[in-house]
C-alpha cells in the first residue's frame, strides 16, 4: 500500500529451450526446480530464495494466450512478445500483500489502471507430491519503457510454495540483490520508480536512480554507467532490463564454480560478473550477501 515498500518477489527471464536453460543454471551453481506450466500455456522452472526467485520461463506447445485488453493485461502474451524481441530479463515483480490495493494505488498514481489477475497452478513438494499454488497480480506500466513488465504478487498458499529444500545452493546464493535497468536518462522513471516500488526516499547519483527496498533494490542506469558498473561491451539498448544481481556469501567459492563448468566469469569492481552473451540474454552479477538480497 502507499508509503510502505515492496521488496522484490521475483524476476522474470524469458528462454527459448527451459531445459537447456534451467541445466546453465545448474551450471552456475544453483537448485532449479522442475517444468511447470501455467493454464494458458507459458512453463517455468523456478530458482527459489528465502523469498525471492528467478522465473525462467518459454511458452509451451499448444499454449492459449489471451490478448491484451482495454484494462487486462495478459502475462503470456507479455512473455511471448518478449521473448519474440530476444531472451532475458523481461518483467520485475515485487511482493504485495493486497494485490487489489496495489492496483487502486497504481491507478490513483497514473502508473496503471488494470484489473487484477488470479490464477492457480499444479506444484511439487520436493517428495513429489502434489499440491497447489495461487497468485493475484496486479500490474503496472512505466510509458517510458514498453518493454519492461512491472507487476506485484500476492501468493494465497505461501505454504505451499516456499520450501528450505528449494532455497539450499551450491554456489551460496541467498537472494535476489537487485534488478538493473538502462534509460537514456535515469531521472525520467523518478515518478514512476517511485509509485510502483512505493519507496519514496530515492538515491541520485551521476550514475542513475536506485530504490533500496525490503529486500534487494531496483537500479536505474545509464548506458555508460551499466558498461562501468558491469564491464558490458558494444551497445547497450536503452529502457530495458539488462542485469540483475544474486547475493551470495563467498565470491571465491561461485568463481570456483564458473571456472570448473567453463562459464566466463570477470570481476568488475565488487562483483563477479557472467555477460549477457554467455547467460541467455541478461547480465549475472554475483555480489557479496552483505550488498544486498536475502528476506528481511
Amino acid at each position: 500500500m502507499v508509503g510502505q515498500p515492496r521488496g522484490i518477489d521475483h524476476l522474470v527471464v524469458t528462454v527459448r529451450d527451459l531445459d537447456a536453460a534451467g541445466a546453465f543454471y545448474e551450471s552456475l551453481g544453483f537448485t532449479v526446480g522442475a517444468r511447470n506450466r501455467h493454464p494458458w500455456g507459458t512453463e517455468n522452472r523456478i530458482v527459489q530464495f528465502d523469498g525471492s526467485f528467478i522465473e525462467l520461463i518459454t511458452v509451451g506447445e499448444g499454449a492459449a494466450i489471451a490478448p491484451h485488453g482495454e484494462r487486462t493485461f495478459s502475462f503470456g502474451a507479455f512473455v511471448r512478445d518478449s521473448l519474440a524481441r530476444g531472451e532475458g530479463l523481461a518483467m520485475l515483480v515485487l511482493e504485495s500483500r493486497d494485490a487489489p490495493g496495489d492496483a487502486l494505488d497504481f491507478a490513483a498514481s497514473g502508473i496503471g489502471d488494470f484489473e487484477t489477475f488470479f490464477f492457480e497452478r499444479h506444484a511439487r513438494r520436493p517428495d513429489g507430491a502434489e499440491t497447489t499454488v495461487a497468485f493475484t497480480l496486479a500490474f503496472a506500466r512505466d510509458d517510458r519503457a514498453p518493454q519492461c513488465g512491472f507487476f506485484v504478487c500476492q501468493q494465497h498458499f505461501p505454504e505451499n510454495f516456499w520450501n528450505p529444500a528449494f532455497q539450499r545452493h551450491a554456489n551460496g546464493a541467498r537472494g535476489v540483490a537487485a534488478a538493473v535497468m538502462t534509460a537514456d536518462n535515469p531521472t525520467d522513471h523518478h515518478i514512476f520508480l517511485s509509485a510502483f516500488t512505493g519507496q519514496r526516499d530515492l538515491h541520485a547519483t551521476s550514475l542513475g536512480v536506485s530504490a533500496e527496498l525490503p529486500r534487494g533494490r531496483l537500479d536505474i542506469l545509464s548506458t555508460d554507467a551499466f558498461r562501468s558498473l558491469y564491464g558490458a561491451a558494444g551497445a547497450v539498448e536503452e529502457e530495458v532490463f539488462v542485469a540483475y544481481g544474486i547475493a551470495v556469501d563467498d565470491l571465491a567459492i561461485v568463481a570456483e564454480r564458473l571456472a570448473r563448468a567453463g562459464i566466463a566469469a570477470r570481476m568488475i569492481g565488487p562483483r563477479l560478473v557472467v555477460a549477457a552473451e554467455d547467460a541467455y540474454g541478461v547480465t549475472i552479477a554475483f555480489e557479496t550477501a552483505a550488498r544486498g538480497g536475502g528476506k528481511t
